[in-house]
């Protein structure tokens, strides 16, 4: 067992560190989020600095290995393991508040949480991952596992994805992906390809007509990678559906209502199916832009290369919610959470900025069982591979990327990112070292 990491029932967690705490309200860093970016972050800055002062928010009690719902919906993986009480993933010497943060005064130093308490900071982390909303299309959330309704988005509904899948024998198969951007903008394919895979070894698949209905207009937004997606397209005889966004579902009429934007305009088409897989569109938490933390897109506003807001020196961010133009995945948040815990810890000391973070992101393409196409890559669509193209070309669909996939990454995610072990993770140093930005230290604690 780690001592790192708080074992302890949720009881002793409550009545020891926390209530003595909570007393004092202010803290060295305040991290508000508790997903893959503020934990691995937290633990990233304990391992530079023990004794640094760290509050994390966040209400959730369990916490979720998310990447690993798409191999639940394809029968790899069974639910259960891709999820750990909070209180085995917080680092033993983190604060954690089980609330939300309700708002945040930037130039106050200030953060409300849900039931009204306030904390102060000297430095705020803000990650709390986007919201998914259901309710943005119409009918989705009174027939969401049922009817033949699912998403792989959602921890409860991933094993009905499968349940699906294995029963379904003929008929007609929608996948849908909203406008960008989304939390892994590679999970509705994956979905798909997985589905597609199992249907054809079972020997079902010239009996399912399989749609992508995609709102955007390609395939994959790195060119690299789009013709080795092409080639499962092919063989599988998927329809490319593009610029179809999902607004309405009638699931005991399995019927679903696109809004088509094409040569002909705008205008709203009817699809039947059988089975829908659902991505709803994705946006930031509404306490960043109302806090004044968002820029015009109400995402979090941040240097790209920094981490650091563009506004207020204090405040980092990390993780989906951020503005920056990368993938939003957790293998983005295991590059950015070094580059935080090293440019925060610089600011604090009044010492020059020297992480940089390139934008680098991956999306194991999951084509089939047994086969990915490991897309990685930066800002601008930039390949930033980690292997050499002898060891595993990227471009393609290898086995080796699917056993880092399935066998290697949820390891390394629970042992080494989420405990600050920052393999193969280390921040890239920036061309030119800026001038530390003053935070407003004259502030009234």
């Amino acid at each position: 067992m780690n001592d790192d990491y708080n074992h302890n029932d949720d009881r002793e967690l409550t009545m020891s560190r926390t209530t003595q705490d909570l007393t004092r309200c202010y803290h060295d860093v305040v991290v508000i989020g508790g997903g893959a970016a503020g934990i691995a972050v937290s633990a990233s800055l304990l391992k530079r600095c023990s004794d640094l002062d760290i509050a994390i928010i966040d209400p959730a009690e369990m916490h979720s290995y998310q990447p690993g719902w798409t191999l639940v919906g394809g029968g790899v993986f069974s639910a259960g393991i891709t999820r750990r009480p909070m209180r085995e993933v917080v680092p033993r010497k983190a604060v954690r508040y089980a609330t939300h943060a309700q708002s945040v005064d930037p130039e106050c130093g200030l953060v409300t949480l849900g039931d009204g308490r306030q904390i102060r900071y000297r430095r705020l982390v803000v990650a709390p991952g986007l919201v998914i909303d259901w309710g943005a299309i119409e009918g989705l959330e009174e027939t969401l596992g049922e009817n033949g309704v699912t998403s792989n988005y959602r921890y409860e509904l991933a094993p009905y994805t499968w349940s699906l899948v294995q029963s379904l024998k003929h008929g007609k198969a929608l996948f849908t992906q909203p406008p960008m951007p989304i939390k892994c903008a590679g999970a509705p394919q994956k979905a798909m390809y997985l589905s597609c895979d199992h249907w054809q070894r079972q020997g079902r698949l010239k009996n399912i007509d399989v749609s992508f209905c995609n709102a955007g207009q390609v395939l994959f937004g790195v060119p690299d990678y789009v013709p080795a997606l092409e080639g499962y397209i092919e063989q599988y005889g998927i329809e490319k559906a593009f610029g179809r966004r999902l607004v309405a579902v009638d699931g005991p009429s399995r019927k679903a209502r696109f809004m088509v934007s094409d040569d002909q305009g705008e205008y709203e088409e009817e699809r039947e199916f059988d089975m829908l897989h659902v991505v709803p569109p994705q946006h930031a938490p509404a306490f960043i832009a109302e806090s004044g933390l968002g820029n015009e897109g109400g995402w979090l506003d941040l240097n790209a290369e920094t981490l650091q807001h563009a506004c207020y020196p204090d405040v980092f961010g990390l993780g989906d919610a951020s503005g920056t133009p990368n993938a939003k995945t957790a293998a983005a948040v295991r590059k950015q959470a070094p580059v935080v815990a090293d440019n925060l810890l610089a600011s604090l000391e009044e010492r020059p900025m020297s992480a940089a973070y390139q934008g680098y992101g991956s999306c194991p393409l999951t084509v089939s069982r047994g086969r990915i196409v490991l897309a990685e890559f930066g800002y601008g669509g930039a390949l930033q591979p980690t292997f050499p193209r002898w060891v595993n070309d990227g471009t393609q669909a290898t086995r080796r990327a699917w056993w880092l996939k399935a066998k290697q990454l949820p390891w390394l995610y629970w042992h080494g990112m989420l405990k600050g072990r920052e393999w193969m993770a280390h921040p890239a140093r920036r061309d030119q070292q800026a001038e530390p930005v003053q935070a407003q230290t004259a502030r009234s604690r």
